[in-house]
């Protein structure tokens, strides 16, 4: 097989090594360096499908990635499938339900499933797309009131290993539908999704910001808060440190309900002085990524996440009083609620019992400056009491699918990997057999 074989394959763009705009289409969002034999950027699910039989012919190896915000730099050699063209969206109101093509966004998602008083379970960011989250498991805003946003998956469209097109429910294929709701991209290529929708009449919430010298209080509040918090109200606790500005400390915060109950729940951050910004308002479900004001442009971040199993005073220093240069955000997100309830339709990331998510993100310019916000996110992590586990969508470089499940899961995992892609034509940023 040649590359001009692959070139009348499809109807979408093909880039090779050399070709003008080779290296930014094979670059990720998050920056990586990818080393690929091409780029495809597929028109339609039919250039999917074409995709997958050349590779089988000619012997090589299929990654897909929308946009690249989880890649690894493991890469090479692949042909690298850009799906951002399969940009269809349908809701269907009636039903409580989205279907959404493989390059859809989440703030693409929700700007038409808001106006209908719906949401989905979407994350902090609007330029993550929604299947790739999905496939991960997707730790939303509201998560403790629904679950993972693989939970609430009713069939993926997708092409198998053999080129062939399927539809994928629990009834149709119950082992590949099982992996694919928060088990990665290994199985199957992905084209398109439905999912369950959640009522959103109204929504409340916002970032609070104050100094640095505030974080001790900012915390004691969200402790407060989060004690006995209801299942629609999240809040994140955050460290900020931009580069050249002060230090600051931040709380995010998402409820699904009115704004008058969301205003008495969110009350005591009111008693914190000096604060300075308040976000806090009314938010249409579109907005929901306006929150944490996360950078819509690529940028070469790298970050680090845990799963707490609690924090302790001493735990609570470290995450308030330790240096956190050369991270620019130290985070830890309040779960429980239904995440950590056992489901029997559950995916493969299971319940997640432990109460805490820590999410550390610094800025990588140079390999130098990488390594130093590695090790600061090392001595975070090995300080403040993580379980090991990790959600599989906040896997960072470096590390394995392995960390984000059980033995036994990922054991059922790789007999269906073995099983549904015997040849090893697709690889996921992080394969289940590595």
């Amino acid at each position: 097989m040649t590359n001009t074989d692959l070139r009348g394959a499809v109807e979408g763009r093909v880039l090779l090594p050399g070709d003008d705009g080779f290296e930014p289409a094979a670059k990720p969002w998050n920056l990586s360096e990818q080393r690929v034999a091409a780029v495809v950027e597929a028109a339609d699910a039919a250039d999917v499908a074409a995709v997958v039989r050349y590779a089988v012919k000619a012997g090589l190896t299929v990654s897909a990635q929308p946009s690249g915000h989880g890649a690894t730099g493991d890469a090479d050699g692949v042909i690298l499938l850009r799906t951002g063209r399969l940009r269809d969206i349908e809701v269907r109101p009636g039903e409580r339900l989205a279907r959404v093509g493989a390059g859809v966004t989440w703030g693409e998602a929700l700007a038409e499933i808001g106006p209908h008083g719906l949401t989905g379970l979407a994350g902090s960011s609007p330029i993550v797309s929604v299947t790739g989250y999905t496939l991960g498991g997707g730790v939303s805003w509201f998560s403790r009131a629904h679950g993972l946003a693989a939970d609430s998956v009713r069939s993926f469209e997708v092409v198998r290993a053999d080129g062939e097109p399927a539809t994928v429910t629990a009834a149709s294929d119950p082992d590949l539908f099982w992996a694919l709701r928060g088990g990665g991209g290994d199985f199957a290529l992905v084209t398109a999704i439905e999912f369950g929708l959640y009522p959103a009449p109204s929504l409340y919430g916002g970032r609070v910001m104050w100094p640095g010298h505030r974080a001790r209080e900012v915390f004691e509040v969200f402790r407060h808060v989060t004690a006995d918090a209801p299942a629609e109200l999240a809040v994140w606790f955050n460290r900020l440190q931009f580069p050249g500005a002060p230090a600051m400390v931040a709380l995010d915060a998402a409820f699904l309900g009115e704004e008058s109950e969301g205003r008495a729940l969110l009350a005591a951050l009111d008693k914190i002085g000096d604060p300075i910004a308040d976000k806090r308002g009314p938010l249409a479900v579109a907005d929901l990524g306006t929150i944490t004001a996360e950078p819509t442009d690529p940028v070469p971040a790298r970050s680090k996440a845990e799963l707490l199993t609690g924090l302790d005073d001493a735990a609570v220093d470290v995450l308030l009083d330790a240096p956190m240069e050369p991270l620019v955000g130290v985070q830890v997100r309040h779960l429980g609620g239904a995440l950590a309830a056992t489901r029997p339709d559950a995916g493969p990331s299971g319940p997640i019992t432990e109460p805490y998510l820590l999410y550390l993100l610094g800025v990588g310019f140079n390999p130098q400056m990488s390594e130093a916000v590695g090790a600061v996110q090392e001595r975070f992590a090995g300080e403040l009491g993580a379980s090991g586990r990790k959600p599989y969508t906040m896997l960072a470089r470096g590390e394995r699918a392995a960390a984000a499940f059980s033995e036994r899961d990922l054991a059922r995992l790789r007999d269906i990997k073995r099983a549904a892609d015997p040849h090893g034509v697709l690889r996921a940023n992080f394969p289940v057999l590595a």
